[in-house]
């Protein structure tokens, strides 16, 4: 059960990450017109997959039982 309290941190701050990206990217679309807007997209896309991959790292970091990064350095 106290693991599961440590994940909530990483997955609410992902979550808002990616609703950002995803907004920022509708933002972009809606305003750029041609295949500018695509090539400005990208980059928030890029970042979503990255937040989601690092997420899940660190959830399996928690499972593990290494609540403490900064304890390997």
């Amino acid at each position: 059960m106290n693991h599961k309290k440590k994940m909530i941190g990483p997955i609410v701050a992902s979550c808002f990450l990616v609703l950002y990206f995803i907004v920022y990217f509708g933002a972009i679309v809606s305003v750029v017109d041609g295949i500018t807007k695509y090539l400005l997209g990208i980059l928030p896309l890029v970042f979503v997959f990255i937040i989601i991959r690092v997420c899940m790292e660190r959830i399996k970091e928690i499972k593990e039982g290494e609540e403490d990064d900064l304890s390997k350095y």
